[in-house]
Parts: C-alpha cells; structure tokens; sequence
C-alpha cells in the first residue's frame, strides 16, 4: 500500500469509530483541541513563521501571505470558531421523518455522518482546522492536504489536533495531514475512491477546476468568488460607499470579497466619487469601463473584457456603470460566479426583485457580501462555500457534512 492509502485505511477505520462516538465524546475532544491550540500557540507560529519567510523568499504575493499569515488574534478565533463547534447541536442521529406504511412498517430517516472527508486546500492554515472541527463534530474523519506554502503551519496543527483527540479517548486517525504536497499526491488523493467518501477543494479557480475535471471522487464543488456589488439608483450612497468598501478592503484575499462594482447610470457621477474617495484609503486600483474613467479620470485603468470574470483576490475592483436593473442582473448573471451578489437599494421592489432573478448562494440587500461566511451565519466554521446544487450551498456546517439513512421498523412483515 501507498502512504496515502495506508492514512486512508486508517482514516476508514478511525470514522467508525466516530460515528458512534456520541455528541459528549466528540465535544470533549474538541474542547480538548481548542485548550491544546492555546497551550501550543507557540510552536504554530513559530512554525508558521518558518513559512511566511519561505513565502516571502518564494515571492508569494501579498494577498497569498495575508492568507497564510497567523497571530494571536488569528489563532484565538481559530479556537473559537472550535468551541463554537462544539456548543452547536449534534446533527448525528436526528431523525428527520419518520411515517407508518399501511402494511405496518415505520420508516424513518436518520442523519449520519459522509464518513472520510478529503480536503485539498492552499495556502490558508485556519482551514485545517475548521475543516477537522465541522468533521469531528458531524461524525467524520477527514484527510487533510494543504498546500506546500502552509506545511508548517499545517503540520504543526494537525499534531496538536491528533495528540489531544487520543487524550479524549477518540483516534488519532481521525484527523489526518497528507505529508506530500507534490501533484502526485493531489492526483492519487482524487483517485482513492476506497476509502474516501467525498472530496472538498477549497482554493483558487484552477485548484477547484482540477479537481472536479480530474476527480473520481465524488466532488463538492466549492466556488470561485467573482462577486458584485450592485448599487441601485434607489440606493443611499453613503451606505452604499461604506458596504462597497468593506467588501473590497477588509480582506481581498477571501472568495466573498467584492471583486466587482456596478453603478446605475442616474447616480454615478455622485456615487463614484464618493466611493473613490473611500476606497484609495487602502490604495485600490480601479479597472473601469469608458463611462467610469470619464467621471473618476485616467488614474483609472481600462478594464479589459477578462476583468469582469477574474477574482483578483486583491486591492484591485472592476468597476462597471449600467444602464438600470435588469442590464445589472443580466452582467451579473454573465459574469458572476454563484458565490455572493449584493444589491443597495432603499426601494423594496428592486430589492425583491434582485433576491428573486439572482442566482447565487447568497444574495444580499444592503450589506456587504463579506458576511458569507459560516461563522457569520452562526453555522461555526465551515468547511467551504458551496456555489453548486447538489447536496450543499452556501457556506457549509454540520448538516452539510451529513447523509441520511432509512431506518425500518417492522413486527415480522415479509414481501
């Protein structure tokens, strides 16, 4: 057997043993994990250090080294988003429905856990343990394969993780880091079809794009974020100047930051300005359309027909004037990714209306697309955010990471 085979097996026997581990079980492991991250926060930022200067040497880009950067701030809303895990309600064992058959059975479906989860991921060590918490909790062992910019970092965590889950009297194997971070390991993770029930990539669009096209896996599709921020003629400008900054600015390296502006024509010239003046205080570069560069000047690029589909992951905004709400939903259904669509608008209509013809995970009124998020959304953690249909969508908690079962009740009946 492989390596990875050899964790796989491990990882299949571990979820057994999980599965029937008991909601008491599984939050003492996890407050276990949380008081072990605080205890041993040095060696993970010592460790993550050791890959922030590789990074640097290796000429990651800022955006990438803001992603992959920890601190005590970091780190303590790591351990709360596990403790937050912990307090939610346990979705194993609920039975969802349950009805009696003429012929005398009761038959019922029971929520039970997906069994081994494999995560391939980059460059972001908070998603190793999120991922392991929502797993633990929902019943799962998961293999974790994180990029070779986070190894440290990963390594570090999964070695807290794993020594505190065997002092909870749970296995070690529950929780699992894939040691290669070659693409031969990407690609035999993908194919591990025996002991692996489901694979999540969380990352940028070529990752998530290798893996759906190349997995034999069953994949959940975790999604590019090319989200918009339409602001309707109806809006309140200072709302809308304040909602657009943040979803650029406060953190542009994430997949539900704004990476678009749409401005309806009747407002522009007042509204551009005013969000110009908001978003240099964190030195954005504008790629405009002609309409945009004529009010706000040449400081603003041109935007080429692929910034309307790129999520830059960056202090960089395309920025595109429109003609009126359905030209907006129209680029937006064009150019968006299903991520995150936000409208500001103080007319009810236009809001309404931009919450029934938008496709999208989250589609918001009034407030930043930076909320989608399963902390924000009281789910704890989460595990990704979804932008497909099937199984999942949305930001991705506990129930997410459940199947169901039927449960029979019968009193000697035959066929």
């Amino acid at each position: 057997m492989t390596q990875l085979e050899t964790q796989g097996l491990a990882a299949k026997n571990a979820a057994r043993v999980l599965s029937v581990a008991g909601t008491a079980r599984k939050n003492a492991a996890l407050e276990a994990i949380a008081a072990a991250i605080v205890a041993r926060q040095g060696e993970i930022l010592a460790a993550n250090a050791a890959d922030l200067e590789a990074g640097k040497a290796a000429g990651l880009r800022p955006a990438l080294l803001d992603r992959l950067a920890l601190n005590q701030g970091r780190i303590a809303g790591i351990v709360e988003g596990v403790r937050q895990v912990a307090a939610l309600p346990d979705p194993i064992g609920e039975v969802t429905r349950m009805s009696t058959r003429p012929n005398g059975l009761t038959i019922g479906k029971r929520r039970v856990p997906l069994g081994v989860i494999g995560i391939i991921y980059e460059a972001r060590p908070n998603v190793t343990v999120d991922a392991a918490a929502l797993c633990l909790k929902s019943g799962n062992a998961v293999l974790l394969r994180g990029g070779k910019e986070a190894f440290r970092s990963n390594q570090a965590f999964v070695a807290v993780m794993r020594d505190a889950l065997e002092g909870a009297g749970l296995p070690r194997d529950c929780v699992a880091l894939v040691t290669d971070t070659s693409r031969e390991s990407a690609n035999e993770l993908m194919g591990l079809t025996e002991y692996l029930d489901v694979l999540i990539p969380r990352g940028g669009a070529g990752l998530i794009r290798s893996v759906v096209e190349n997995a034999r896996v069953p994949v959940i599709e975790t999604g590019v974020g090319v989200c918009h921020v339409y602001v309707h003629e109806g809006a309140d400008l200072d709302m809308a100047a304040r909602i657009i900054h943040n979803a650029k600015t406060s953190r542009p390296s994430v997949c539900n930051a704004a990476e678009c502006l749409l401005v309806d024509r009747g407002i522009a010239r007042d509204f551009l300005p005013m969000a110009w003046q908001l978003l240099q205080t964190k030195d954005v570069e504008l790629r405009g359309c002609p309409e945009t560069r004529a009010i706000l000047g040449d400081f603003v690029k041109p935007a080429s027909e692929a910034d309307w589909d790129t999520e830059f992951g960056d202090y960089i905004l395309a920025v595109k004037v429109v003609g009126g709400f359905d030209e907006a939903t129209d680029f937006i259904a064009a150019h968006g990714s299903g991520h995150s669509e936000a409208i500001v608008t103080n007319d009810y209509n236009a809001a309404q209306r931009f919450l029934d013809v938008v496709d999208a995970a989250a589609v918001y009124v009034n407030a930043s697309t930076r909320f989608t998020d399963g902390f924000e959304f009281g789910l704890g953690a989460e595990i990704g955010i979804s932008t497909q249909k099937m199984h999942a969508r949305g930001p991705m908690g506990l129930e997410e990471l459940t199947s169901s079962k039927f449960i029979i009740y019968g009193t000697g009946q035959v066929r």
